[in-house]
C-alpha cells in the first residue's frame, strides 16, 4: 500500500499490519471465510454461501462468484494446487495466459471492486435518466457535461443520487462529493 515509498521502515510493517487486522476483525473474518468457501466449492463442487447474497458455485470449468446484485465473476479452471488456490487468466507480468494464484483477501478485493463498479453503474444510469449525460468515468468518479446555467442543480441532483440507497445493497453507506469545473481535473 505504498508504506515503503512513504518512508516507513520495513521493520515497522508487520506490527502495522497486525494492528490493522486486530482493529478490523470483521474484514479479516470475511477474507478467511471467503478463502474457505472458495476452497470448498472448488474441491466439492457444491455451492458456498457468503453474506450479502454472495454465492460461489462451479459451472463446468468455471468458478462463478455471484455478487450482491446478481452479476457474476468467473474464474477459469479453478484448482487447489499444493494448498494454493489457482485459476487460469492473463498474467499481469507478461500479458500471456497462465495459472494465477489467489487467496481469500484477493477474492474479497475482487468482490469489493466489482460491487463498487456496480454501484457506479447504477449512479450513471440514474444521472442520465435525469438528463445529465455522463461523458466518462474513472473508478469512483463520473463526469457529466451540462450547460453552465444548470451546473449547481446538476451537482446537487447527482450528489443526491450517489447517496440514495440501492435495492440490492441494503445497509451499504453511500455518499458522494463533487465539484464544478470547466474542464476535467483531479481535485
Amino acid at each position: 500500500m505504498g508504506a515503503l515509498a512513504m518512508g516507513i521502515p520495513e521493520s515497522e510493517l508487520k506490527p502495522l499490519v497486525t494492528s490493522w487486522r486486530a482493529a478490523n476483525p470483521a474484514i479479516t473474518k470475511f477474507w478467511w471465510d471467503t478463502d474457505s468457501a472458495v476452497r470448498e466449492t472448488i474441491n466439492t463442487r457444491t455451492p458456498s454461501y457468503l453474506p450479502h447474497g454472495i454465492v460461489l458455485r462451479r459451472q463446468g470449468s468455471l468458478l462463478r462468484l455471484r455478487l450482491p446484485n446478481g452479476r457474476e465473476l468467473s474464474y477459469v479452471k479453478p484448482m487447489v494446487i499444493n494448498d494454493n488456490i489457482t485459476y487460469e487468466g492473463t498474467l499481469q507480468s507478461s500479458g500471456h495466459w497462465g495459472r494465477i494464484e489467489s487467496y481469500g483477501p484477493k477474492f474479497v478485493e475482487n468482490i469489493v471492486q466489482a460491487t463498487a463498479r456496480d454501484c457506479l453503474a447504477e449512479t450513471i444510469m440514474k444521472a442520465e435518466a435525469l438528463g445529465y449525460p455522463v461523458v466518462f468515468h474513472i473508478h469512483d468518479e463520473l463526469i457529466c457535461e451540462v450547460p453552465e446555467e444548470k451546473v449547481e442543480k446538476a451537482l446537487s441532483d447527482i450528489l443526491e443520487i450517489m447517496a440514495t440507497p440501492i435495492s440490492w445493497a441494503e445497509g451499504l453507506p453511500l455518499k458522494g462529493d463533487g465539484y464544478v469545473c470547466s474542464y476535467y481535473k483531479k481535485e
